[in-house]
């Protein structure tokens, strides 16, 4: 089974397959890929042997054929025209010619099958399934961020030696380490890697230098850089290669190898149909998508190019019900002793699966005198839908291997690469199953509808009530709720022998609704934090001791913030060390001196005061001189590339001027930081821990600077003395 498949500039395709002596290249040279054509209203009059006669004359069409397929879950089979392609480039300007036919009025035709991406496509249309019976071997190739914007590298990491000197030694380096590892996947810290080396290659005048396992083909560029936003959040979408004979994995530009690992990006391999490189670069609705692909593949559903579906009638009444989120019982602000967490297994892919909840089969006609669901008055169809059966083979296998993981951990010597493995895939199975809600009221998902995203939302509101009033009834008080995990500990006003077993609760409640409600943690305590500018408590930060362990559970606090210096982050986990060892804000306070004092001495290591930020505009854009700016500034004068997207990294060295002066980048040399900057950082960090105690950031202010008066009189009295 091939790991990855080239498209070369003359149609043929090769498709490789690894094996225990190197990868073997299967050549093709007869591949045409089809899309689809047909009436976006099948009840409409037109003649499909006009378009036919059309697409039949052009040059880049090989054949043309009328044959019957679904145009969507909810219709019949109907005549359609598939036209089949010479090239893989061909097909979407083909499909945008249809419609420009000026025999058909404008939105009459639809097109079916075109947008896909290009090994997927390959994989769909042959029926082949990309997941390599053999393991695939890995080189990882980088660079540091100083020479990102080089034409010609200095230096550069291969599979973790770091080589340097002339163009010529650095490029013999690298294909050494090619010919030693005869690598499948290349993991790059940037794919800009690729052309680098083969300019570099051409310059220094090294003609056998090559990275590809194909000869005449060094490597093709797939797609150029681009900035987009997605929810009011920037991102960067590095230029995309291809290097004939080997899978690229951009670490710059991939979501599932960064928040998992390879076993994690072969496991959806093997689900979607996407070959590694495709996965690697893809996004999480991306990867659903295709999931969801093969299953309508399977059923011969055709995929629209655009999503057309039109949002059923509402009454006014039902708009305003069905606008509504998950159920939220506000926090608890403060800290509470002996608390237990229990959470509903996948609670939104499980409400889909055990409610039957699908796009082909929500608000029916054949039972649109039911009302399944609740407050919405929405019927389901008894047939099954096709999104429980994308959904419930995953559900089920990361069942499997959350317990394969259970029982890995309590042997007396875990296997840590089985566990890494297990891991992997757990993980990435958990994105996918987050995103299928999402998804359906995603406005341009492929098969995702509005009335799905409501009865999911409807049908959550039921089961956390209910969840809450069998919890209550059993002597157990709610201390915070939110979608698909509650807080709990035990009611006051209930004597022991009264108050029912939790284990016995979660069983009755997992009955009742019927998805498994799991005891996730006990707490020794945990605390909620307020708002910043409010007493109310603030939905997704809090933290709390795990009964029994040495760890904490640390949710929104600077802790768990990817912008928040290490140094910081190890003062608040310090803290959070004192409040549970003495339950005292003065202990915490003392904390709180002591890193202030190594501030001020300059004690502080300068690699553990960088902060991380986002960069979300070009710098010409940014109207006010913040730490961000002063740093692109840097960047620029360094002739650094960085890119709305991206992150960057500084020290923040002179808080009170505005120009480029104010940070250094991570990478200079510095000598000194702000070290009252980062006092304010420390101080908002610990107002974080204190706030659920009712310390806000004036009041620790006071109690620093009372601190500091007694002891300068001291200091003055010994003196004296």
């Amino acid at each position: 089974m091939p790991f990855t498949i080239d498209f070369l500039s003359d149609g043929r395709v090769l498709e490789w397959e690894a094996t225990a002596d190197g990868a073997v290249a299967t050549e093709r040279d007869n591949y045409t890929p089809r899309f689809y054509v047909a009436p976006r209203d099948p009840d409409a009059d037109l003649d499909p042997t006009t378009l036919q006669s059309v697409y039949d004359q052009h040059p880049d069409v090989v054949a043309t054929e009328t044959v019957s397929r679904r145009p969507g879950f909810r219709q019949a089979e109907e005549l359609v025209l598939a036209v089949d392609v010479a090239h893989i480039d061909r097909v979407t300007p083909l499909a945008r010619q249809a419609r420009q036919l000026s025999e058909y009025p404008v939105g009459d035709l639809a097109c079916f099958n075109v947008d896909f991406s290009r090994e997927f496509r390959y994989c769909l249309e042959n029926g082949t399934d990309p997941t390599s019976a053999s393991e695939l071997s890995t080189l990882r190739l980088a660079v540091p961020m100083t020479e990102t914007s080089n034409d010609i590298y200095g230096e550069l990491t291969v599979g973790g030696d770091t080589v340097t000197g002339s163009p010529t030694d650095i490029l013999t380096d690298v294909q050494a380490a090619l010919d030693a590892h005869d690598p499948d996947v290349l993991v790059c810290s940037t794919s800009e890697i690729v052309p680098t080396l083969h300019e570099m290659a051409t310059k220094a005048g090294v003609d056998d230098f090559s990275l590809s396992r194909w000869p005449d083909v060094d490597y093709q560029q797939l797609a150029s850089r681009s900035t987009y936003a997605n929810y009011g959040r920037v991102g960067h979408s590095p230029a995309r290669y291809n290097i004939p004979g080997h899978a690229i994995i951009d670490e710059s530009n991939t979501f599932f190898y960064g928040e998992t690992n390879l076993d994690g990006v072969l496991d959806l391999v093997s689900r979607s149909k996407k070959p590694v490189q495709e996965l690697a670069w893809a996004s999480i609705g991306n990867v659903l998508t295709a999931i969801q692909i093969c299953e309508a593949h399977n059923r011969g559903v055709l995929v629209p190019w655009h999503s057309w579906r039109h949002e059923f009638y509402k009454p006014m009444r039902t708009l305003h019900d069905a606008d509504r989120g998950g159920f939220i019982f506000a926090p608890e602000v403060g800290l509470h002793e002996n608390v237990h967490e229990l959470d509903f297994s996948s609670l939104y892919p499980n409400i889909i699966c055990t409610r039957n909840v699908s796009p082909d089969v929500i608000r029916c006609d054949c039972h649109s005198d039911r009302e399944d669901v609740p407050g919405l008055g929405y019927s389901i169809c008894d047939e099954r839908g096709y999104l429980v059966d994308v959904l419930q083979p995953i559900i089920n296998d990361r069942d499997e291997i959350k317990a394969a993981i259970r029982r890995e951990k309590q042997q007396d010597d875990p296997d840590e690469d089985r566990l890494a493995e297990l891991e992997g895939r757990s993980g990435a199975l958990k994105w996918i199953l987050v995103a299928s809600f999402g998804y359906q009221g995603f406005s341009n998902a492929k098969f995702g509808r509005i009335e799905c995203h409501e009865a999911i939302n409807a049908f959550a509101r039921e089961i956390l009530l209910t969840a809450k009033q069998r919890l209550e009834a059993g002597g157990w008080r709610v201390v915070h709720g939110i979608v698909d995990s509650i807080w709990v500990t035990p009611d006051p006003e209930v004597d022991d022998e009264d108050r029912k077993d939790l284990e016995t609760l979660a069983t009755e409640i997992t009955e009742r609704v019927e998805i498994r409600l799991e005891h996730e943690a006990h707490y020794d305590w945990v605390a909620f934090v307020p708002q910043r500018e409010s007493d109310a408590g603030a939905l997704t930060k809090y933290f709390g001791k795990v009964a029994g362990e040495d760890d904490f559970k640390i949710r929104g606090i600077e802790a768990r913030q990817h912008s928040t210096p290490q140094f910081i982050k190890d003062v608040q986990r310090d803290c959070l060390e004192r409040l549970d060892a003495t339950r005292s804000p003065d202990a915490v306070l003392d904390c709180l001196q002591n890193a202030i004092k190594r501030l001020h001495a300059g004690t502080v290591p300068v690699e553990q005061i960088v902060e991380r930020n986002r960069i979300s505009k070009p710098l010409e854009e940014y109207s006010q001189n913040t730490q961000n700016v002063a740093a692109l500034k840097r960047a620029r004068d360094q002739d650094l590339a960085v890119h709305p997207g991206q992150d960057i990294e500084y020290v923040v060295v002179d808080d009170e001027k505005s120009s480029r002066e104010r940070v250094a980048l991570a990478h200079e040399e510095i000598e000194s930081y702000d070290a009252s900057y980062y006092e304010t950082q420390l101080v908002r960090a610990v107002e974080s821990v204190l706030s659920p105690l009712g310390w806000d950031r004036s009041k620790i202010r006071r109690e620093l600077a009372e601190t500091q008066v007694l002891e300068l009189t001291a200091f003055a009295n010994t003196e004296d003395g």
